[in-house]
């Protein structure tokens, strides 16, 4: 049993870290406030191939795991940027897995290297207003009429929907009356957004500014049937497959978010002087900040279980939920100490933690609540009666 990174492993977080060097604090400050999409991040990663990571050689990609992508967003959030900077690349990192796995070739020659090379942007179009995690009860229809699909319906909570040029849709072709089962009659698709079928508002939100949440409203969208992703009908099975590395991602992004609050918390503990003394010497400091090292190291090490699993072929729905959950709440906690090491320059902007507590919420609402994965844990792992 070996805990140590492998050297490749080390030299992924090594070239993503530096990459992100480049970009300050001053920087994503500035994206705090201006709420432009971090295209420059986005477009140097994408130029040194790491939008990539777990796709296919064959099709441009460097052919790693989900393992080597955990540690690339970890390093990413950690780097300062946080959650937009993480937020800005994780769909590419994880979204396209149907494609990956369902597609045919000649999908993945088509839709696989712009998304790798930056050239396109993807979001991922599943949440409605009305049907929450309740996927089965989707109502956005695609109705199909000789070589194509005709979409119509809503999704919220949608990232990236006003910079995206291509929108992997989950949409009900066949009515829930005439399946046999839920998961049934729910088709996939990854497609070009036409901005004259599509309409796309942007939702005012607490953090992450710069990349924009939205409600997407589709209006006889035409998707050609060779833009569907497999057989129809099996679009929830086909999604099935992309749920694990999201929890998986997005826990390593809220460990990284909790370590860099974590070490400007202990910076500014050992810089700051009040009554003759630097307030780290004082207990009351140290043992929260200790406590919030110890939960987000294990929480990491949660993630690399879960990972390690998924690149092994084993089952890890337990691991990645479990992983979200407590990366979560470690990152938030870590936050939430962070602003309250630095007292009330805690609250300015210029200190950055703030920022850091505001993003710090993503993680742990999405993808899916801390409610419904105790829900999972006691129901798949315990064996109690499921309660929803």
């Amino acid at each position: 049993m070996d805990f140590a990174l492998t050297p490749e492993q080390e030299a992924v977080r090594d070239a993503v870290a530096r990459i992100c060097a480049r970009f300050s604090d001053d920087y994503w400050l500035e994206r705090d406030r201006d709420g432009r999409f971090p295209a420059e991040l986005h477009g140097a990663l994408a130029q040194d191939g790491w939008l990539g990571i777990c796709m296919p050689v064959a099709h441009g990609g460097a052919g790693l795991g989900i393992t080597e992508a955990a540690i690339m967003m970890q390093a990413i959030s950690q780097s300062g940027g946080g959650m937009t900077a993480a937020s800005s690349v994780h769909m590419n990192i994880f979204g396209l897995n149907p494609v990956v796995v369902f597609g045919t070739e000649e999908q993945k020659r088509r839709m696989l290297p712009p998304l790798i090379a930056g050239r396109e942007r993807a979001c991922f179009a599943v949440t409605e207003p009305n049907t929450g995690l309740d996927t089965t009860q989707l109502k956005t229809r695609a109705d199909r009429r000789g070589d194509r699909y005709v979409v119509n319906g809503q999704k919220v909570w949608i990232s990236t929907a006003q910079v995206a040029e291509k929108a992997l849709i989950l949409a009900r072709t066949t009515p829930l009356e005439e399946v046999r089962r839920r998961t049934d009659g729910l088709s996939l698709f990854y497609t070009t957004l036409d901005r004259k079928r599509v309409t796309v508002r942007e939702i005012e939100k607490m953090g992450r500014k710069a990349v924009d949440s939205n409600e997407v409203f589709f209006d006889g969208l035409e998707v050609p049937v060779e833009d569907r992703i497999g057989e129809e009908g099996k679009g929830f099975e086909y999604i099935l497959h992309g749920l694990n590395p999201e929890r998986i991602l997005i826990a390593a992004e809220a460990v990284g978010l909790g370590f860099v609050a974590l070490e400007r918390a202990s910076q500014y503990a050992k810089e700051r002087v009040v009554f003759g003394r630097a307030i780290g010497r004082n207990q009351a400091i140290q043992h929260p900040l200790a406590e919030c090292w110890m939960e987000l190291e294990a929480a990491r090490l949660m993630i690399f279980n879960a990972a390690w699993r998924y690149d092994k072929g084993l089952s890890c729905g337990a691991q990645a939920n479990a992983a979200k959950y407590l990366a979560a709440e470690a990152g938030f906690k870590a936050c939430q100490q962070a602003v309250m090491t630095h007292g009330g320059f805690g609250y300015a902007k210029e200190y950055h933690v703030e920022r850091y507590l505001r993003e710090a919420m993503i993680p742990r609402i999405a993808p899916v609540s801390p409610q419904l994965i105790l829900c999972f844990i006691a129901e798949k792992v315990l064996g109690l009666p499921k309660s929803y």
